[in-house]
């Protein structure tokens, strides 16, 4: 299983650790990923996808609908 997000399409980063004498070791930092249930044309489905994509896409979804829930008192008030 490949340690990519899916949503994002963050993948691992490498770089080096770093001592306090100054030494340089490789090291790998992973993204994120945690499984999901998400509901995809009606079905839920398991998904692996990193946790700051999950919040980006929760924070869209609730941005829809609070939208959604003004527009009827908007267009009444007209």
């Amino acid at each position: 299983m490949s340690r990519v997000c899916p949503v994002s399409g963050k993948g691992p980063v490498s770089g080096n650790n770093r001592s306090h004498s100054v030494r340089a070791t490789r090291r790998v930092w992973n993204v994120n990923l945690q499984k999901y249930k998400i509901e995809i044309n009606g079905k839920m489905v398991e998904v692996r996808m990193s946790a700051r994509a999950y919040r980006s896409l929760n924070k869209s979804v609730k941005a829809k609908a609070s939208k959604e829930a003004v527009k009827p008192a908007v267009e009444e008030a007209k």
